[in-house]
């Protein structure tokens, strides 16, 4: 079968992966598409932006939906689209336009590794005629599978930028996931998923900012209210995990965030030029977790480390240290948003 890509909007197309695509875990996708958007004029380098798994290919706001990323990619942005060409895709396993569960009706959805998706890209690669990426800059499970990609196929990046990435997850993070997952398969058995997924997505919010964010935002007393005490932070937890849960399918979730526990790399195998940004109040991915890595990944190194107290969520608030960084890296202009 010969590959194919329908377009589906101006620069937005599903490419069609070959005919069986075969997974580390040994499962074959049969069928299987890619969805991706391109941004920038054509003739440009071309850079490959992802984020966290609730990320998609939509990084700069258009006719399709609000970007993700617009504080940092866009014209005249840190990862700026009329100088470079930037390339983003929906995840597969996730409940974008790629194939996962929402999709292929296949609920649970086989296991993907960052390595599934890394060899995925490169096949849309090929398919773009991209031969060489001018950067990757991947954040969260972004960064892993731009990992990943350096590992299997260095020749097809010239420099990654992974933010709160490590090269293998933390045995804590581990288990606040497994725990998530533990909670949405019971929702899911119980017929009541949305609200495990959002009582899952609640969890999460409280690793993924910092304790200092925690103790200066939600210290005011409790409230009693129809005879029920309710804390200020609970507002704050069930409002993100119902907003999160009303448009990430279960099933994408569960898949997902395994794929980031079953995420390994060898950093000494890697030896494109690598920038690690890290946060240190990051709870997910601490800080020694990336200093250890930036010690031993093959090639050279560059470690910035930004205090912030939006933890994990750093790379989506801390717009002016992580943009400066990005022109220095991407442009070799030292400039603050």
């Amino acid at each position: 079968m010969t590959s194919s890509c329908i377009t589906i909007g101006e620069g937005t197309g599903v490419y069609h992966l070959p005919a069986s695509f075969s997974l580390e875990s040994r499962a074959d996708l049969c069928g299987s598409h890619l969805a991706f958007e391109l941004v920038g004029p054509d003739s440009a380098p071309v850079v490959l932006v992802q984020g966290g798994i609730s990320s998609g290919r939509c990084v700069v706001s258009n006719d399709d939906g609000d970007g993700w990323w617009d504080q940092m990619v866009g014209d005249g942005a840190a990862v700026d689209s009329a100088r470079f060409r930037v390339l983003s895709v929906d995840f597969l396993g996730g409940d974008g336009a790629s194939t996962g569960p929402v999709s292929s009706g296949r609920r649970p959805f086989p296991a993907i590794t960052s390595s599934d998706q890394a060899r995925a890209i490169t096949h849309l690669l090929d398919f773009l005629g991209i031969e060489k990426l001018h950067a990757v800059v991947g954040a969260s499970y972004g960064g892993m599978v731009g990992l990943a990609l350096a590992e299997g196929w260095p020749q097809r990046l010239e420099h990654l930028v992974a933010i709160s990435a490590p090269h293998r997850p933390h045995p804590l993070a581990v288990a606040w996931r497994s725990l998530q997952r533990k909670i949405v398969s019971l929702g899911i058995e119980l017929g009541a998923p949305e609200r495990a997924v959002a009582l899952a997505r609640g969890l999460g919010m409280t690793t993924y900012r910092s304790v200092e964010e925690f103790a200066a935002r939600f210290e005011g007393a409790p409230s009693i209210v129809d005879g029920r005490v309710r804390f200020p932070v609970e507002e704050y937890l069930d409002a993100r995990g119902e907003a999160f849960a009303e448009s990430f399918d279960p099933h994408a979730f569960l898949c997902l965030s395994q794929a980031i526990d079953l995420h390994r790399v060898d950093p000494s195998a890697i030896t494109v030029p690598t920038t690690l940004i890290g946060v240190t109040s990051d709870q997910i991915v601490p800080i020694e977790q990336l200093r250890e890595l930036a010690f031993v990944l093959g090639g050279v190194t560059e470690l910035v480390e930004i205090d912030s107290l939006y933890g994990h969520d750093a790379f989506l608030k801390e717009t002016s240290a992580i943009g400066s960084i990005l022109r220095r890296v991407l442009v070799g202009q030292e400039v603050s948003l």
